[in-house]
């Protein structure tokens, strides 16, 4: 078989123009290396090791994208401040719903945890951590899967994710928190705010502000001691997002 050490391989995505995914990518802190317009509209983009080729097809419907990226970095919770931060600078805000989004970091059932992705084009950028010689089985590693002692509701998150953030099908997450948050209705409160405010920031993307915001209600009348805030840190700042995002 023929070697190929230092084979470079680079993904080619559609999208209806380059002036609609352009502005996008450099937000992701992307550069543009390459463009042109004739014969045909195409483009690369490169942030540091990460290398993505675009081509323009005006016809094209976003929303019937197939296309997907699979990206694996060290850390996905700093690229993924790191996308938001310039997202915010760029267009105001985080997109959570609709074409183009980014989905939070955190675990999927089965998987390692990571976030999504989706560009102008509707092409995924599916963000997973790299694995690492300390991990255990895929799914069964301390890091890829909810610990025991994080109780049910942390696995009912785990699982609604892998429908919602990795399979894309927001109402089955939806199903899956509503039926688990019911079933789980003593769990503690700090247990309970991570299913909650992932349940809102479903009802976002499927653009029902009620619901999100009526969940976010339950999220804030919850009695939380000073300790279990500070572990909810990046949850409750999510909550705030997306009051002020919805």
């Amino acid at each position: 078989m023929l070697s190929v050490p230092s084979a470079t391989v680079i993904p080619t995505l559609p999208c209806r123009a380059l002036d609609d995914s352009l502005p996008f990518y450099r937000a992701l802190g992307f550069d543009v290396t390459y463009r042109q317009e004739r014969p045909n509209p195409y483009a690369a983009v490169r942030r540091e090791d990460v290398e993505l080729h675009l081509f323009g097809v005006p016809e094209f419907d976003p929303a019937q994208s197939m296309h997907s990226v699979i990206v694996l970095v060290p850390d996905t919770a700093a690229l993924h401040a790191a996308f938001a931060a310039g997202l915010r600078e760029a267009f105001g805000k985080v997109p959570v719903s609709g074409i183009p989004r980014m989905t939070r970091p955190r675990r999927m059932q089965g998987t390692r945890g990571g976030f999504m992705v989706v560009d102008p084009g509707g092409n995924w950028l599916r963000i997973s951590r790299q694995r690492t010689e300390s991990d255990a089985d895929l799914d069964g590693g301390p890091q890829d899967r909810p610990a025991e002692e994080e109780g049910r509701l942390a696995r009912v998150v785990a699982a609604a994710a892998r429908q919602a953030d990795s399979h894309g099908d927001e109402a089955a997450g939806i199903r899956m928190l509503e039926t688990g948050l019911t079933r789980h209705a003593a769990a503690p409160p700090a247990q309970r705010v991570p299913a909650l405010v992932y349940l809102a920031e479903l009802h976002v993307r499927t653009g029902d502000r009620d619901a999100a915001g009526a969940v976010l209600a339950q999220v804030d009348a919850l009695e939380l001691s000073a300790a279990e805030r500070a572990a909810l840190a990046a949850d409750l700042a999510s909550a705030a997002q997306l009051l002020l995002d919805r």
